[in-house]
């Protein structure tokens, strides 16, 4: 592990000083090099700059010595085993079409606050995954500068959490430049790393209660592979942008040679095809990230039924959690259910009996799960919402107790 360290702290020190080693030039399939340049954010140039402060811009190049890391040296096992419950952020940092910061509402949800993150975590619930679209948010190639406001939002967002004590999984989410596809591969995976490492930095300081998250669902959107597991080329590329997202973290030194890293395979599908084809990179703290919204008539499709019966309805769930355990869990890789969740449908009693069901197989085989809260409650839509965020109050106060009971 020292060795490790130090091999991560000198390519962090190349990477400052402009010389190219280890992670800042990174050869991804023998022919092609992905080079990778630190982006040191110091000012914020955007204009939008309401309740944004000067501690929240403030980042550090610094590349520490090893008896400063501020990251207990613990596995992904043991991490991942003080994880109980977790509440995802949905539908806010990570909306699409907005401008500067208002993105965060351009979906309809209001702006996150302090007293938002505080009712999950006074429920019980101590894991909350940020998901974050950074399409949108930085320059043009090859820089890929991401703005200085942006990265101060997340921040400030993500210290909501963070300085109550909770597990935060900090996720890129709805992003549309990564394809998963032989053509596409080699641009992606500078984008991907260049990305990654201004991310990365900015956040180096956090310890171990700060998970940086590849990549949210990456797949082949628009084609017929879509959602049914993949192809092998798409597969092969998920694989790919993994070892590219885990070498790039761990090139910029300090903490981030110990941070817990989820990645996930194609279209984080908890489908066996899927899961079977995920390659991990060689590094002791990775975390397997797997959706399951299951049975998925009941879950998530819309159009499907609102009734769920334990003595009938568990098969689509035993096989979600026995495929984890076979393929990952009995060979000592953690797994974490990032995103889970039954749509409301006027079932509460059925969605206590089926939560309560998931959360206890999830808990027997030592998985956490984050539940996607959308901030939905009515109409026709996905209808995923927890916690009302403008009233602050829980609509559905009988699932959120079965949850919390589920996991103690």
């Amino acid at each position: 592990m020292r060795k490790r360290i130090l091999s991560y702290l000198l390519c962090g020190l190349l990477l400052v000083t402009g010389v190219c080693g280890c992670g800042a030039t990174q050869q991804t399939d023998g022919t092609t090099d992905v080079t990778v340049e630190i982006q040191v954010q110091s000012s914020i140039e955007d204009e939008n700059l309401e309740n944004i402060t000067e501690e929240t811009v403030a980042t550090t190049a610094q590349v520490q010595d090893i008896s400063e890391l501020t990251i207990a040296d613990i596995s992904s096992m043991e991490l991942v085993a003080d994880m109980k419950i977790g509440w995802n952020l949905g539908n806010t940092l990570d909306a699409t079409g907005g401008i500067g910061i208002s993105s965060e509402w351009a979906w309809g949800n209001p702006k996150t606050t302090q007293e938002m993150i505080d009712a999950i975590l006074e429920q019980g619930f101590n894991v909350i995954r940020i998901p974050v679209t950074w399409d949108g948010h930085f320059g043009a190639a090859p820089e890929y500068k991401i703005h200085d406001v942006w990265l101060a939002r997340v921040k400030e967002v993500v210290d909501y959490a963070y300085n109550r004590g909770a597990y935060v999984i900090l996720n890129m989410h709805h992003e549309e430049w990564h394809f998963p596809s032989e053509e596409n591969k080699d641009a992606a995976s500078v984008q991907l790393a260049t990305l990654w490492t201004q991310i990365a930095n900015y956040f180096k300081d956090y310890d171990e209660h700060l998970i940086f998250e590849g990549l949210n669902e990456p797949r082949k959107k628009g084609t017929a592979v879509e959602w049914n597991g993949g192809d092998k080329e798409g597969r092969d590329v998920v694989n790919h942008f993994a070892q590219v997202f885990v070498d790039t973290v761990r090139a910029t030194g300090g903490n981030n040679t110990l941070r817990h890293l989820m990645v996930t395979g194609y279209a984080a599908s908890s489908d066996r095809k899927a899961l079977e084809a995920i390659v991990l990179p060689d590094d002791d703290k990775l975390i397997v990230s797997v959706h399951a919204y299951t049975p998925y008539n009941f879950a998530l499709n819309t159009a499907g039924t609102s009734s769920w019966d334990i003595d009938k309805d568990t098969r689509d769930i035993d096989t979600v959690m026995n495929t984890i355990q076979d393929l990952f869990l009995s060979k000592g890789i953690p797994v974490i259910i990032g995103e889970f969740g039954a749509m409301n449908k006027d079932n509460e009693a059925e969605r206590v009996e089926w939560v309560t069901y998931y959360l206890t197989k999830a808990k027997e085989i030592g998985v956490p799960c984050i539940w996607w809260d959308n901030n939905a409650f009515t109409g026709n839509g996905e209808n995923f919402g927890l916690l009302d965020r403008r009233n602050l109050t829980f609509p559905y106060p009988n699932l959120v107790d079965a949850m919390i009971s589920a996991v103690k």
